[in-house]
């Protein structure tokens, strides 16, 4: 099909630029590899290795029940952006502008607002924890130690955090390109020296790892819910750590040549990437066992047990490229999209990062003395919810109320009559579907006796959202006129 029956024919400045408009088949260069790299930067955090290692021993469960667990978790994730990402292949469309065909060409800038929130102020967090890995570098080259503090943060701490940030930015700016080969570059180095991390752990334990690895995948069954409660609180937290991509992955699906090749990044990148580095995880865990005579389920704390200052380097050389990867993929490109949908005119996609480089850099920068202290979790906690019912009405509205097809012209058009402008650019049925879906994932991280279930606060969300919305859609007509460009 001709690239240009995607090309926007009235351009409607409050709606279109060049970074919200479709992207042409021909600039479509992405294949499998690139999104697998997608999420090997998103798993192979800091935050995400302790996550998995911390599985294994937090419920008590057998090793291999945990392992079915989160592979059961990157198969449920593979199937929820498959679902996000078909329409960004299909019509070349990042997150904010598909959110126009369910919220209104109006009333997706409320998503795009909260995605964008959440997204800046883990920004400025993993910034700060990334400086972390620079000043570990610095300190072990140099022999820096007990220099006086502010704001809870050492002078070669603050250089380290300003060395981060600037870096991040610039790759940011330098464009798609430099930010894929970037990605491409991190993710498979993480592995290797993760892989090398754990054969050196496995030589300094010796038989000692099989007999703790016994002990891990022998299980102890006391967690208080019960073996299923706890298998599925493991799938339940695997499933809410990619909660924050999953509702933009179409940020990124846009750039693939094809369906095929995003489904096949998508597949050995969750189920069987998160299996694989989960496995090393897992090794290195009971390694430190035995080694150190206790569990270390944070890499850093492990590497600072080992006096070796070769391993310190590359392993803070690759905590850095890791949590680096990380911020790109789930924390910097997806708000540059959704605060330029706030206003095409006058702000693009590299102005959107601008701005969100500079908002988190006071956020980074008051981590230690400010914000972690005053118990912020829980307002972050409150905005992941409010995107649960948001995904939902979003993959309702494509799949069963718009059946698969997007009429493109009327995205980037708020004249009254057009499809997608339903009342004055709001769709008022997506906006009660999301409240009543809202009240409950909400109070699932305020309400005591609602613990249990915060673990698949996300998933129950999602699905109320997009049932209530397509039970209030099904009632009124849709889609005057529609495109059906079928992918390339």
């Amino acid at each position: 099909m001709p690239t240009d029956d995607l090309a926007i024919k009235r351009i409607d400045p409050s709606l279109h630029n060049d970074d919200l408009a479709p992207l042409p088949f021909e600039k479509r260069k992405w294949g499998w590899f690139e999104i697998f790299n997608v999420w090997s930067n998103d798993i192979q955090s800091l935050f995400g290795y302790t996550l998995a290692a911390t599985l294994f021993i937090s419920y008590g469960l057998n090793g291999w029940t945990v392992f079915a667990a989160i592979v059961l978790a990157g198969v449920i994730v593979m199937f929820l952006v498959n679902l996000s990402g078909k329409p960004s292949v299909r019509y070349g469309i990042p997150y904010p502008v598909m959110a126009r065909a369910s919220m209104g060409v109006r009333g997706a800038n409320f998503p795009a607002l909260v995605r964008g929130i959440v997204a800046i102020f883990w920004y400025g967090v993993q910034t700060y924890f990334a400086s972390t890995a620079v000043a570990l570098l610095i300190n072990s080259l140099f022999g820096v130690s007990g220099a006086p503090e502010f704001l809870g943060m050492t002078l070669v701490g603050w250089i380290s955090y300003v060395i981060v940030w600037t870096f991040q930015l610039a790759l940011f700016l330098k464009g798609i390109d430099w930010i894929t080969k970037f990605l491409n570059w991190a993710g498979p180095l993480v592995y290797a020296v993760m892989i090398a991390l754990m054969l050196a752990i496995w030589y300094q334990a010796g038989g000692g790892l099989l007999t703790e690895l016994g002990n891990i995948f022998s299980g102890r069954g006391d967690y208080a819910g019960g073996t299923f409660a706890a298998f599925m609180a493991v799938v339940g937290t695997m499933i809410a750590y990619f909660a924050a991509v999953i509702i933009n992955f179409g940020d990124f699906a846009r750039f693939s040549k094809n369906e095929a090749e995003m489904k096949k990044g998508n597949l050995i990148g969750l189920p069987i990437g998160l299996a694989f580095f989960s496995f090393i995880a897992l090794f290195i865990t009971a390694g430190t066992v035995v080694v150190f005579g206790e569990t270390l389920t944070n890499p850093a704390d492990i590497v600072a047990r080992v006096d070796n200052l070769f391993l310190t380097v590359v392993a803070a050389l690759t905590f850095f490229a890791a949590t680096v990867g990380i911020n790109l993929v789930a924390n910097f490109i997806p708000p540059a999209y959704d605060i330029a949908n706030l206003a095409p005119s006058r702000i693009s996609a590299r102005t959107g990062g601008i701005i969100t480089a500079v908002i988190a850099f006071f956020i980074g920068a008051l981590w230690v003395s400010v914000i972690s202290a005053i118990g912020i979790a829980a307002f972050v906690d409150t905005l992941g919810a409010v995107l649960a019912p948001l995904y939902g009405i979003m993959i309702a509205d494509y799949y069963l109320v718009q059946k698969q097809r997007l009429n493109v012209q009327h995205l980037f058009s708020a004249e009254p009559g057009t499809t997608y402008y339903f009342n004055e650019g709001w769709n008022r049925k997506a906006m009660v579907s999301f409240a009543i879906a809202s009240v409950f994932s909400v109070a699932s991280v305020w309400t005591p006796g609602l613990e249990s279930l915060s673990g698949f606060t996300w998933i129950i969300g999602a699905i109320l959202g997009g049932s209530f919305h397509y039970a209030l859609m099904r009632k009124g007509s849709v889609v005057p006129f529609v495109s059906s460009a079928p992918a390339p």
